[in-house]
């Protein structure tokens, strides 16, 4: 932002805020995101060139109803994901009962030292791959093997792990 914009915007900020925040307010009902989207306006004012501008006022709030159109049209797509994923309450609810969590923490535990036991290139393929969710191919190139070889890394990992899950069932 130019030196000589900061005076401009303070004094626009002083004088509109109050209103803004107002107009922000009727239409979201909610303080503090009517206070972050009154902190974005000015924000973007302050990226912006503000020379030529006939009427800032009208300007400032254009940006305003721009923002909420932004708002509006996120809601509708998360609405509408939340949605196309059905009701969650057919989902079984699990209890989450101390004697469940000791249990959950000690295998884990279990888990990642058995993770330790494996070679650092086979636990490093594995984890990537396994929960990372980085593609063979870019760990192949990244570890300057071949995809065949991040397959049998994988394998190993999950063969070693596969036995350790038997052991303590």
């Amino acid at each position: 932002m130019p030196a000589a914009a900061e005076p401009v915007l303070f004094e626009l900020g002083r004088r509109i805020r109050p209103a803004l925040l107002s107009y922000f307010l009727r239409r979201v009902r909610d303080p503090s995101e009517a206070e972050d989207l009154t902190h974005e306006v000015f924000v973007r004012l302050a990226e912006g060139q503000l020379e030529g501008i006939r009427s800032i006022d009208a300007y400032v709030f254009q940006i305003a109803a721009n923002l909420l159109r932004d708002r509006a049209r996120r809601l509708k797509v998360r609405d509408s994901y939340a949605q196309s994923l059905g009701p969650i309450t057919d989902l079984p609810a699990e209890m989450l009962d101390p004697a469940r969590i000791v249990e959950g923490r000690r295998s884990l535990s279990l888990l990642v030292a058995r993770l330790r036991e494996l070679s650092d290139r086979t636990r490093e393929v594995f984890v990537l791959y396994r929960i990372e969710n980085v593609s063979k191919r870019d760990i192949a190139e990244a570890y300057e093997i071949s995809v065949s070889t991040v397959e049998k890394e994988v394998a190993k990992a999950t063969a070693y792990l596969m036995l350790f899950r038997e052991e303590s069932e």
